[in-house]
C-alpha cells in the first residue's frame, strides 16, 4: 500500500493517515453528524471550514455513493466540486495522468480519483501539488472503511479486539479492512474460496501490526462469535469469468444460518450495491442486524473528516 507523509496529505490508503488520525476522523464525523441533524442535507455546517475550496471528482469507474457522498460532503463543508469522467474529459483521450495531475493542481484545491489500477492514483499523487484522495481502486477502498468504522462505533462497539468476519472475494474492500485491523487493533476472519484470497502482503502487514487474521474455507467457523459480518458483491464491474466465480462463492453467502453463528448483537455490513440472493439473502439484508443504509449515509460524514484531514484541518 502507499507510503509516507509529506507536506501534502494524500489519502491513498488508511496508512497514509495512521491509526491516531483515523480515530480523530471518526470522532470528528460523529460530532459533525450530530451537530447538523436539524439542517437540510445541502446546507453548510455552521463553521463551513472548506468555504471557497473546490474538489475535482475524477471518475474512471462508475459510482453512486462515492459521487453523491463527496459532492454532499463538500457542500456541507462549505466548498464545491467539479465533476470529470473519461467520457467528457481528456482522460479518455490519451492525456497522461501526470499532466492531468499538474493541470488540476493549478485549478482546484484537491482531487478525488476513482479508478482501476492503484498505480494510477499513485502516479496522480506523485505529480499533484494538492491532496489526492482514493475514491476506489482495484487494490483498496479506504474511504469506505472509514465509514464502516464510524458505523460500527455508532452502534456501540469498540474497535480494539473486535472480531470481524468477511465472506467472499479477497477484494479491495477486504484489503482496506485488513489495513484498518492492523491500525485499529481488531481481528479479521476471512472466509474465502481457494484462488480468491486477499493480497498476501496486505495480510502480512496487518499481522505485523498486531491484528489476528485467519484465512479459512469454512464459512461457519469464520462467523462463529463474530461481532461484525461483512460481504461485498462477488463480481465487480468489468470482471471476467463471472459464472465460474459465482459457483466458487456460493457457499459463502451471508444468510440467516450464517448470522446465527455470530454473536446475537452482530452487525451486517455491505458497501453496496448488493446483489440480494447472491452474496447475501434478503432475510439478512432487510433484517434487524443490517445497518447497510446507515453505512451508506455515513460515507458523507466520514468523507467530510477525510477531507478535513487531507486539507490539514484535522489531526496532527
Amino acid at each position: 500500500m502507499s507510503g509516507g507523509k509529506g507536506a501534502i496529505r494524500h489519502f491513498l490508503d488508511l496508512g497514509d493517515a495512521g491509526g491516531d488520525a483515523i480515530a480523530a476522523m471518526v470522532g470528528d464525523a460523529i460530532d459533525r453528524k450530530a451537530a447538523r441533524s436539524h439542517l437540510p442535507k445541502g446546507a453548510p455546517d455552521p463553521d463551513a471550514p472548506l468555504k471557497g475550496r473546490v474538489l475535482a471528482l475524477v471518475f474512471e469507474k462508475n459510482s453512486t455513493r462515492t459521487r453523491v457522498s463527496f459532492d454532499i460532503a463538500m457542500r456541507q463543508l462549505g466548498g464545491s466540486v467539479l465533476l470529470l469522467d473519461s467520457a467528457s474529459s481528456q482522460l479518455g483521450r490519451g492525456e497522461s495522468i501526470a499532466d492531468t495531475a499538474r493541470v488540476l493542481s493549478r485549478m482546484v484545491d484537491g482531487i478525488m480519483l476513482r479508478t482501476d489500477d492503484h498505480a494510477k492514483i499513485e502516479e496522480m499523487a506523485a505529480h499533484a501539488s494538492v491532496p489526492v484522495i482514493n475514491g476506489l481502486t482495484d487494490l483498496s477502498h479506504p474511504c469506505q472503511i472509514v465509514a464502516d468504522l464510524l458505523t460500527v462505533i455508532e452502534q456501540g462497539k469498540a474497535l480494539p479486539g473486535l472480531e470481524v468476519a468477511w465472506f467472499g472475494d479477497g477484494n479491495n474492500v477486504l484489503h482496506s479492512i485488513l489495513e484498518a485491523a492492523g491500525l485499529m487493533k481488531f481481528n479479521v476472519r476471512v472466509a474465502v474460496p481457494q484462488g480468491y484470497e486477499p493480497d498476501p502482503a496486505i495480510v502480512a502487514l496487518a499481522r505485523e501490526r498486531g491484528a489476528q487474521v485467519t484465512l479459512t474455507q469454512d464459512a461457519a467457523a469464520a462467523a462463529r462469535g463474530a461481532d461484525v459480518i461483512v460481504t461485498d458483491t462477488w463480481v465487480s464491474m468489468g470482471q471476467a469469468h463471472a459464472e465460474e466465480k459465482l459457483a466458487a462463492m456460493a457457499p459463502y453467502q451471508v444468510n440467516a444460518a450464517l448470522m446465527g453463528e455470530a454473536k446475537p448483537d452482530a452487525l451486517f455490513l455491505h458497501c453496496l450495491p448488493a446483489h440480494v440472493g447472491e452474496e447475501v439473502s434478503e432475510e439478512v439484508f432487510e433484517g434487524p442486524q443490517s445497518v447497510v443504509f446507515d453505512e451508506a449515509e455515513n460515507r458523507i460524514h466520514a468523507q467530510k473528516s477525510v477531507l478535513l484531514w487531507a486539507f490539514g484541518l484535522l489531526g496532527e
